[in-house]
């Protein structure tokens, strides 16, 4: 194990009453454990992605005929009217859907001897493993709790081992809120909990009646020297080990989910090592697909103290490499190419109703994908795409009955359940782009992968239904192609925020044209081009999109010099906000760089550096790090991540909506809701200061801080294969390897004055570092790149 694969912390879980959003997680991409690391009483929290509740379906009213009246207010700059339109409409019907939030299962109780007090406490996570640990010593005893979720077994498996003699008692419970109760309408939606406590075998089966009306649990066996009963708890004393081994059933019937699952873990006739081999066989080669390093040395400096040191001063290498990592670690835990997606608390929450629990995709959702394509972990797209491919028949019925359009309308929130629109507030209502930013990623996986039966099997029909409903919802004025409503999230423009500086959430969000929505239309209409050509799909179609291609508006500067946010003279730019937009066609499109659009490129810096500090988020900041990577400015990237890890980071390294200590970064307020996009977007923000990744330019090193002096990447992604580089302050090398053929421009870093270039070890060309590498390679062919200063 590399030391920076480690998390080692000195104190457990310590949040007041929210114990959980400190625990260290651990998971097989479906089962999630969330460890407290009590000594006396441990809890372990179980939860599983399918497991959601609360939501709220109401039948979809058809008020399409709103578009007009909504567009008609809007020509007369009656904004706000119109704004509230569709709103209303949605409300006068009564309609009130509501999104689901995901459920916790069960609480492992496991409760042991506390004599005389602690000594050497220390609780750690291998994220290279997904074992946790929590160790300590009692007097002459020496205590050691390992737990992990096993993906080749699908069971949860615990070891409890000392010195001497170790005793627990052992219990499954339904999870208790902040105020150690169980809420009351949880009580009226699950049926009685369910025991059955077998000492003689050593099984517990629990379970509780979800509010679909199929029954949901674990099953517990404990294996050890002596086990008795004591109400519904297990007591087990051992010489040597207690092992614990559980299995979740979901949308089950208890009896028969019990007596199957006790079959499954009977036949289970391996000790813990061995368990934890199989899994660890599987976990390690997907969280090591790529590998980095930054600086040199052991990396085992426990959480609290990288986490003060970066609170007085700047994240170091050390914090900077294990947060990489750990965004790593988390994505993979918590979903799977065959699972739900992953989602801002992945698998491991302890509140029953989660603020911003849903999939998010007006920033979020996209933001904890980022990281996949130069990350090595592609194929985990495929569970996003299942999701929303199942369910295009409620996105078509929102186009149509939302606004009249043929396609798709995807709804900003979605949960398992809920695929109608939620949130019915004008800045989600009128808000059209979710379904054209998504499409991206389909295009993305294509372009990385080169699967050509994705492409037309997945890809192209989702950016075909996206197309139609933009082919519909467009309105040509003159010659030029028109957006309205349109939203750029979740902004409102200057002249329209209320004069008294009320703070009111969104006054007033709907537009004309908003920056965003042109570029998304105009991102999806070129990829369709590109791609339907290619297979001979949609050739009735092509010279449509052309059409609507050509005569989109114009991107817009203000008279600061930066791109508008809203292409239409009459919205003003707010710079004091925390979504970026605008910024689209640098990051995360390809569209607008240095080198093809200087002029412009430059606007987009501007509106970036105008941005103000106080309004960002979590989330933001790493969004903005990789704008600024994408910029070329590595140490304003590198200093967003100082600011995250100085107001938004818990010792466990989950990453905070805002710091709630009103430090003056971040928003303020009273709630911190854990925000997991915030880890992947570490985890990508730092591929972008690395590597610039694009169909047609690569950039090395692109956005290298001063303060990282030396490190390596091994077997990063780009679009056609793989590469391995490393660098220090007298030189850098690079080695691409093409798994097909392609050809992109290779830009060599700004810092090194010359580079020689080889490939498949033929004689090499001289570079300056002004000059670009046209790369055109087949496969199997290897580029190798060394530069000096």
């Amino acid at each position: 194990m590399h030391t920076s694969d480690k998390l080692v912390l000195k104190y457990p879980a310590s949040w007041h009453g929210d114990m959980w959003r400190e625990a260290l997680p651990s998971g097989n991409g479906t089962v999630g454990v969330a460890v407290l690391g009590s000594i006396k009483q441990e809890t372990v929290i179980i939860n599983h992605n399918r497991l959601w509740h609360w939501g709220r379906k109401d039948e979809l009213p058809d008020v399409g005929y709103k578009l007009k009246e909504t567009r008609a207010l809007m020509d007369e700059n009656r904004f706000l009217e119109a704004s509230w339109n569709l709103t209303n409409a949605l409300r006068e019907h009564g309609y009130g859907t509501t999104l689901e939030a995901p459920m916790p299962l069960a609480d492992l109780k496991i409760t042991m001897p506390c004599e005389t007090g602690f000594k050497n406490y220390l609780r750690e996570l291998a994220v290279d493993t997904g074992e946790i640990t929590v160790a300590w010593q009692d007097e002459n005893n020496e205590y050691k709790r390992q737990v992990f979720v096993s993906r080749a077994d699908d069971i949860i498996v615990c070891r409890i081992r000392a010195i001497h003699e170790v005793k627990a008692d052992i219990e499954l419970d339904v999870h208790r809120d902040e105020r150690n109760q169980v809420p009351e309408r949880f009580r009226e939606t699950a049926g009685t909990k369910r025991y059955e406590v077998d000492s003689k075998d050593g099984f517990i089966c629990y379970g509780i009646t979800h509010e679909d009306g199929t029954d949901c649990g674990v099953v517990l066996k404990v294996i050890a020297g002596d086990i008795r009963k004591s109400g519904n708890c297990l007591k087990a004393e051992s010489g040597g080990d207690i092992l614990i081994l559980a299995k979740v059933f979901v949308q089950g019937c208890f009896n028969e989910s019990c007596a199957e699952i006790r079959k499954v873990l009977d036949a289970i006739d391996m000790d813990y090592d061995t368990l934890l081999e199989r899994h660890v066989n599987i976990h390690r080669p997907m969280f090591r697909s790529v590998e980095f390093q930054l600086g040199t040395g052991d990396k085992n400096t426990c959480n609290e103290i990288l986490l003060l040191d970066a609170y007085g001063n700047a994240a170091s290498d050390e914090l900077v490499e294990k947060m990489w990592a750990y965004g790593r670690y988390l994505f993979i835990s918590a979903t799977s190419p065959t699972s739900l997606p992953c989602n801002m608390y992945g698998l491991w929450h302890g509140d029953y109703g989660l603020i911003w629990s849903h999939y998010m995709a007006n920033e979020n959702i996209q933001m904890i994908y980022w990281h996949t394509m130069t990350g090595g972990l592609i194929e985990f797209n495929k569970s996003l795409f299942r999701y929303y491919n199942e369910r295009m028949g409620e996105f078509r019925e929102n186009a149509r009955k939302l606004y009249g359009c043929r396609g798709i309308y995807v709804p900003a929130g979605t949960t398992p359940g809920i695929a109608y629109p939620n949130q019915i507030v004008p800045v989600i209502m009128n808000w059209t782009g979710a379904a054209g930013w998504l499409a991206r990623h389909y295009y993305d996986y294509y372009l990385y992968t080169g699967d050509s039966e994705f492409l037309e099997n997945d890809a192209l029909p989702f950016m075909y239904e996206t197309a139609l409903f933009y082919e519909d919802f467009l309105v040509n004025v003159n010659g030029k192609y028109k957006c309205y409503p349109s939203v750029s999230p979740e902004n409102t423009p200057e002249n329209f925020m209320p004069e008294d500086g009320r703070q009111i959430p969104h006054p007033m969000p709907t537009t004309i044209n908003a920056t965003m929505d042109i570029v998304i239309i105009k991102e999806l209409f070129s990829n369709l081009i590109a791609s339907a050509g290619k297979l001979g799909m949609y050739e009735d179609k092509i010279q449509v999109w052309k059409d609507i291609l050509d005569n989109l508006p114009d991107y817009a500067v203000n008279e600061d010099g930066a791109v508008k946010e809203w292409i239409e003279p009459v919205f003003k730019d707010r710079y004091d906000h925390r979504h970026l937009s605008h910024i689209y066609p640098v990051f995360p499109g390809n569209e607008i760089n240095e080198e093809n659009s200087p002029e412009l490129f430059k606007a987009f810096e501007i509106a970036v550096n105008k941005r103000k500090l106080g309004a960002q988020t979590g989330w933001s900041l790493m969004h903005m790090a990789a704008i600024y990577a994408r910029f070329g400015n590595g140490d304003k990237a590198l200093e967003c991540l100082d600011l995250l890890a100085q107001s938004g980071i818990l010792n466990n390294f989950y990453t905070l909506h805002n710091d709630w200590r009103n430090m003056g970064v971040t928003l303020n307020m009273r709630e911190a809701p854990i925000q997991m996009d915030a880890n992947m977007g570490w985890t990508n923000a730092v591929q972008e200061m690395l590597l610039y990744n694009s169909p047609r330019l690569i950039k090395l090193l692109p956005a290298l801080p001063k303060r990282w002096k030396m490190g390596k990447a091994r077997n990063w992604r780009w679009i056609a294969g793989t590469v391995d580089f490393e660098w220090n302050e007298s030189g850098f090398s690079a080695v691409f390897t093409a798994c097909r053929d392609a050809a992109a421009g290779v830009k060599i870093p700004k810092m090194f004055a010359t580079c020689s270039i080889s490939v498949n070890n033929s004689e090499p060309e001289i570079y300056s570092c002004n000059e670009l590498y046209m790369m055109d390679v087949k496969a199997g062919d290897v580029v190798r790149i060394e530069g000096s200063v």
